[in-house]
């Protein structure tokens, strides 16, 4: 039985809901609704103009509805008169086809047609910055090698330990945060879960996180590559399936290799096979490959993959596999869509399942130092506007994702493109004014 919102709300103190979904470029919409009417709006949906909440329609269109989730609703550790929930997003009592939530939704529902819950833990890179966004907040943190810094932790203890609060509160099971690669940078870890649900937390964490940085004076930033200098941050997804009943661990096979399953292996094979295009979404924005195809940082490594290989226990490929039955896809950076980027890769992994797709040998050299050795594996792209490209080239993976969400988001990021390239920067006054 679906959660009584007005009752909750009664019984936890709730005065109002932010009815809140996600657009097609990643930004959380929401409206605030008074919690004496959040049961009407359960049954009729929060109307939104969808032509100015980011989505591919006119402003003839109808209202898009956001038909709050109850199950999804989460009370604000920080402000607890206010409740936050996620909602799905319909048009004229359909479904829209190219919103994030009913996309992965839809994905979801796919894989339990084969028999298995894909679950997912995600490892969120940040930033924190000085307000103007300009540098780093705390000006002694500009160690040469700054992971996992005792110091520069402690002088962020009290916002870190307030957000792991309340995840501890949300019953989270939040099991480390520290300092990483890059000065100013910082990366916070809670349990997998099922993968819609690995996306709500995301964007609740992405908003808790941000709510209490501004309250202690600084700014956040998921940004790929903020400091051209410094490491990247990445959003590395950690990928398992299930049994429908949850008790089995589907890629596990104590004698595969490494410790995965025929079809594990085959839910890699179609990561591998649909790299290049799930770069779309995974890297959806220009800045995404200044991560992806950095030199050399200041801390001596991007820890960012460039190539379609796999390995074991080693973070210079694209996916590991860092203890049996699991994989980690290390693509991904903190710019990605939450929804999307559990959509693509559940859509990836189901192909691959389906087509019993081969991964490929499996590569065990450090890429950084020798990957010029490897003559026959794919480039990851080295732009948005490829990775565009190899999306819209990919007809199996658009069809997976649905095509009218393609369509949308193509249409949405080639803009996005478009508008980068039309903009003049510093480096071409500089380097060919006098040509």
């Amino acid at each position: 039985m679906s959660r009584d919102l007005a009752k909750w709300a009664k019984e936890k103190g709730v005065k109002y809901f932010m009815v809140s979904f996600t657009d097609l470029a990643g930004a959380q919409r929401a409206k605030l609704v008074p919690a004496a009417v959040i049961n009407n709006v359960v049954e009729g949906g929060a109307g939104f103009a969808g032509f100015a909440a980011g989505f591919v329609v006119t402003p003839a269109h109808p209202d898009t509805l956001g038909m709050p989730d109850p199950e999804g609703a989460i009370q604000l550790p920080w402000k607890p008169e206010v409740a936050w929930v996620p909602a799905n997003c319909t048009m004229e009592g359909e479904e829209l086809a190219q919103a994030p939530r009913n996309v992965l939704r839809r994905l979801v529902a796919e894989a339990a047609k084969e028999g298995i819950r894909v679950k997912t833990g995600v490892e969120p890179e940040f930033f924190l910055l000085a307000p103007e966004g300009d540098k780093v907040a705390d000006p002694w943190d500009c160690a040469k090698k700054p992971c996992y810094d005792q110091q520069a932790i402690m002088r962020r203890y009290d916002m870190i330990a307030e957000v792991s609060n309340y995840m501890l509160d949300l019953g989270w099971e939040p099991y480390q945060s520290d300092h990483e690669d890059a000065n100013g940078q910082f990366e916070m870890n809670w349990k997998y879960d099922d993968a819609l649900q690995t996306a709500d937390k995301l964007q609740f964490f992405k908003f808790m996180l941000r709510s209490v940085a501004e309250k202690h004076g600084l700014r956040v930033t998921f940004m790929p590559k903020p400091f051209l200098q410094l490491t990247g941050s990445g959003m590395h997804a950690h990928i398992s399936a299930w049994s429908m009943d949850g008790k089995e661990n589907v890629f596990f096979d104590p004698n595969g290799e490494l410790g995965l399953s025929q079809k594990g292996k085959h839910f890699l094979g179609g990561i591998m096979k649909h790299a290049s295009a799930l770069a779309a979404i995974t890297n959806p924005t220009v800045n995404s490959y200044k991560r992806i195809n950095a030199p050399r940082t200041s801390s001596g490594s991007t820890w960012a993959p460039n190539t379609v290989t796999w390995s074991g226990d080693n973070r210079t490929h694209l996916v590991r596999v860092p203890g049996k039955g699991r994989i980690e896809l290390r693509l991904p950076d903190g710019s990605a869509n939450a929804y999307l980027m559990q959509a693509v890769i559940v859509a990836a992994g189901l192909d691959g399942i389906r087509s019993k797709a081969d991964p490929g040998k499996r590569l065990d050299i450090d890429m950084y130092q020798e990957g010029h050795k490897v003559k026959n594996a794919p480039k990851l792209p080295l732009n948005l506007l490829d990775a565009l490209r190899a999306y819209d080239k990919d007809s199996t993976l658009k069809s997976m994702m649905g095509e009218d969400f393609s369509r949308a988001y193509l249409e949405v990021k080639q803009r996005e493109w478009d508008a980068y390239s039309s903009h003049l920067s510093t480096w071409e006054v500089e380097n060919t004014l006098d040509c």
